[in-house]
């Protein structure tokens, strides 16, 4: 895959490479595994000193895939897709990459996408993932530059993911709110999470969409990425997730995992500096349990 750049200043080469987010690593996959770099339509080194107005060309080799991660085949709820890029809505129920207890994943459907495809670049870079039970928007980069770029963004919190989350609890929720607390690993478990002053600075903000008696339709969206965020900070300010019987969620509403959906993902797109907004309604499971709370 081929990107082109123009000199804006006197530098070598790899400088300007780097202010493109075009890393060390990179650069040694182009010398040493069939890539190349251009200055001018004439083959040069990463050292080469350049001129302002000079064209850089670099032709970056494809990606083989990783020979451990097995393809399975799933159909694909695809939203949006380019040379870049891979926008999917996640069902519930289905993790984001492989483990020890997962082996039917995001990770695996889309390698059998991309071999089905016959894409060049052949690796699964995701950028944003869910956890299993959890519904909505994930976000797939189509090889590592594109990765790499992103990263940047995830790195700057500039990514953002807005989710729907439906709660109870006891009391009023206000309207809005944000809540600060910092989360720890809960000291009983290895997968459970708690608020704790050890922990590490949570930061959540949210605004109720619609209620249902003592049930309440809330969008929700971070400034930190600890695990389990949305789920701990509900739980702790006493309106757990529907159906999160780990942070001790309603079971009685017809829900039978957390209710929490990524219905919005927002980023820049670094290769045409444009926004990009991606949204998705709401699952099946829960348009029922809004429905039956309507009627009540």
């Amino acid at each position: 895959m081929r990107f082109e750049f123009v000199a804006d200043r006197q530098v070598k080469v790899k400088t300007l490479l780097k202010s493109h987010d075009i890393s060390k690593g990179l650069l040694a996959k182009v010398k040493f595994k069939g890539g190349n770099i251009w200055v001018n339509g004439v083959e040069q080194n990463a050292i080469y000193l350049l001129d302002v107005g000079d064209k850089v060309a670099i032709d970056i080799p494809d990606e083989a895939p990783h020979e451990t991660l097995i393809p399975v085949k799933k159909e694909l709820d695809i939203v949006a897709e380019d040379d870049h890029f891979l926008v999917l809505n996640k069902p519930y129920g289905v993790a984001s990459i492989p483990s020890k207890n997962h082996t039917n994943t995001m990770a695996n459907f889309i390698k059998h996408y991309y071999q089905e495809k016959g894409y060049p670049n052949q690796q699964v870079h995701i950028v944003t993932r869910l956890d299993k039970d959890t519904s909505g928007l994930m976000l797939f980069a189509k090889h590592g530059y594109a990765h790499a770029r992103l990263d940047k963004q995830l790195q700057t919190k500039s990514i953002e993911k807005r989710y729907y989350a439906l709660v109870s609890g006891e009391g009023d929720l206000p309207d809005s709110g944000e809540i600060i607390a910092p989360i720890a690993r809960d000291v009983d478990s290895i997968i459970t999470r708690r608020v704790h002053k050890s922990g590490k600075y949570a930061h959540t903000s949210y605004q109720v969409v619609e209620r249902f008696g003592d049930v309440a339709l809330v969008d929700v969206w971070l400034h930190t990425g600890r695990t389990h965020q949305i789920r701990v900070h509900f739980s702790h300010i006493g309106f757990p997730l529907l159906g999160d019987d780990l942070y001790g969620g309603r079971m009685d509403l017809g829900i039978t995992r957390q209710a929490l959906h990524c219905h919005s993902l927002r980023f820049t797109d670094p290769f045409t500096k444009k926004q990009r907004c991606h949204e998705i309604g709401l699952t099946d499971d829960f348009d029922s349990v809004i429905i039956e709370l309507k009627k009540k």
